[in-house]
């Protein structure tokens, strides 16, 4: 029986059939409505906002919320919905992990209930997007060193400060905005419109071309203590929702591996050189399987990853250890495979060079890779070297 180069240990038949459910239908949609387009969303800097309905009525908001319309899904099929996603382009999954796991996310474990009641019904139709607040200017791996803060007056919180790199920014109805208070960090739910809070997009990115990203400023905002997370008490609760994006990202990296391996192993296999397909060749045979083996390796890793979310045992450390070694693995394979397809390689066409692009942001954002590395090394000797 022949091996499927992209599920070259056959965990498809790991799968319950909601998971394998989930991802055909993900899988399916974004061949037919995102790849066709995306390459030009890259090339023109825009954001394909008329998916977003789509994304919506697929349930890929908020995808494992139990009620508020939501989907209700295990942990595993939503890394599926992230890998296929981001198959189609990092920035389409970007708007979907921020969307869920860093908005939805913190209005469910920190809400109230009349804010979980308000927002994520809409949040999971897509009628309400979302931004995340944290990174600033000058504190993006540093995030205790936060300079955003507001002040308690009366039953108000007057917010000033600003944030920096934010998916969804220009485009968000809703800002979940972390803030020094004279009681530690809080969040805060700052709506578009609120005086004083302004946004303004990032220009001339050479990544997530097809995201829009942006810078936050509030000055003087004021906002009401019940537009406060109630329950968001110190830096634990933003890195609680960080992680919860992170484990999207360790599955959506290998989206952007598959989509490079494919495409590699297809020019491989018509170009003609010296007498003969590429593929017929030991270097590009040596190089084909080892991106299949780090392929293998990446789903094998995630797959234990999401079993062990969905029991409760998950660790944050293994969550920074997966993305630590898949965005550095999807991030080499984009490499090789342009190289692979030599001088076509740069051109939009081909996928490689974009997502190698995109994940120049991958694995930067919600982490560097080297923040991750100190993660795991303070797990394993107790010492942290921050």
């Amino acid at each position: 029986m022949a091996l499927e180069a992209t599920d070259f240990y056959r965990l498809q038949s790991s799968l319950n059939s909601d998971e394998r459910q989930i991802q055909e239908l993900v899988g399916r949609w974004v061949d037919e409505r995102v790849l066709p387009i995306i390459a030009d969303c890259f090339e023109a800097g825009r954001f394909p906002r008329d998916l977003v309905p789509e994304m919506a009525e697929m349930g890929l908001f908020g995808p494992t919320i139990q009620g508020y319309g939501c989907a209700g899904l295990n942990n595993v099929a939503y890394g599926l919905i992230m890998q296929e996603l981001e198959r189609g382009d990092s920035g389409v999954r970007s708007f979907a992990s921020v969307q869920s796991g860093l908005c939805m996310y913190p209005i469910l474990s920190y809400g109230s209930e009349e804010q979980r009641n308000r927002y994520l019904p809409k949040m999971a139709k897509g009628e309400l997007i979302g931004c995340f607040g944290l990174t600033e200017p000058d504190g993006g791996s540093d995030p205790g060193n936060m300079k955003t803060r507001a002040v308690q007056d009366g039953d108000k919180w007057i917010l000033d400060g600003a944030k920096m790199w934010i998916t969804n920014g220009d485009i968000a109805d809703v800002a979940v905005v972390w803030a020094t208070t004279s009681e530690g960090i809080m969040g805060f739910l700052v709506d578009r419109g609120t005086n004083g809070f302004t946004t303004r997009e990032i220009k001339h990115k050479f990544s997530l071309r097809a995201s829009i990203t942006s810078e936050l400023f509030f000055e003087r905002c004021i906002i009401p203590d019940s537009q406060r997370l109630p329950t968001a008490r110190g830096l634990g609760a933003p890195l609680s929702c960080l992680t919860q994006a992170r484990y999207g990202i360790c599955w959506g990296a290998i989206g952007a591996a598959i989509a490079c391996y494919r495409e590699a192993f297809q020019f491989t296999s018509l170009r003609q050189l010296f007498g003969a397909p590429l593929t017929h060749k030991q270097a590009v045979q040596i190089r084909l399987a080892d991106m299949v083996r780090q392929i293998t390796l990446a789903q094998l890793m995630v797959l234990q990853l999401g079993r062990l979310k969905d029991a409760g045992e998950m660790h944050h450390a293994q969550v920074s250890l997966a993305k630590w070694n898949n965005c550095r693995m999807a991030l080499d394979i984009a490499r090789d495979a342009r190289d692979l397809l030599g001088a076509g390689g740069i051109v939009a066409e081909c996928c490689p060079i974009r997502h190698a692009l995109n994940l120049e942001s991958v694995i930067t954002y919600e982490g560097t890779e080297t923040i991750h590395q100190l993660i795991v090394g303070r797990e394993l000797t107790g010492v942290s070297a921050f």
